[in-house]
């Protein structure tokens, strides 16, 4: 008696929960459909140098090892996790090569300005596309980005 009274209590929850599943899909069927997502202008900004505040970032010659070194502490901090320094991607683009795809600018501004060029910019807007993930913003002080160009500028075996 007890066994035939234990079917019946899961066979009844069984139904129950099934019941409430197909109510659900149900609703969601017969749901509206959400409007589409709005979209950024199509004349997004297309300048080698991005938005921001960098318009003109002086490059040393030789390379400032100090300033890599520290470029690589934060990248070990705030980069790493998201980013190789090799060309392959992880979550975001694989750095290898940055500092020859993009100038100076476009880097410290991206960096330092992350919001408004993944909203504004034509290229920032392209890697969106590739990577589905947007770059949280690591707040870094115009110094740490610079510091982090450095280090980009020695992974791509600048002197």
């Amino acid at each position: 008696m007890k066994r035939k009274h234990f079917f019946v209590t899961c066979f009844t929850l069984l139904v129950i929960l099934y019941g409430c599943g197909n109510a659900e899909q149900k609703t969601a069927q017969n749901a509206p459909a959400a409007e589409p997502a709005k979209t950024e202008p199509a004349t997004a900004d297309a300048s080698p140098k991005g938005i921001g505040k960098f318009t003109n970032v002086e490059l040393t010659h030789p390379l400032d090892q100090k300033m890599a070194a520290a470029g690589k502490a934060i990248y070990d901090v705030k980069c790493g996790s998201c980013h190789k320094l090799s060309g392959e991607k992880l979550v975001g683009p694989g750095w290898k090569g940055v500092t020859d795809r993009r100038q100076p600018e476009w880097i410290m501004n991206f960096v330092t300005n992350v919001d408004e060029m993944l909203n504004k910019n034509a290229e920032a807007q392209a890697m969106l596309e590739v990577c589905m993930v947007r770059m949280p913003n690591q707040n870094l002080k115009d110094e740490e980005a610079r510091q982090v160009l450095e280090f980009m500028r020695k992974n791509d075996g600048k002197n």
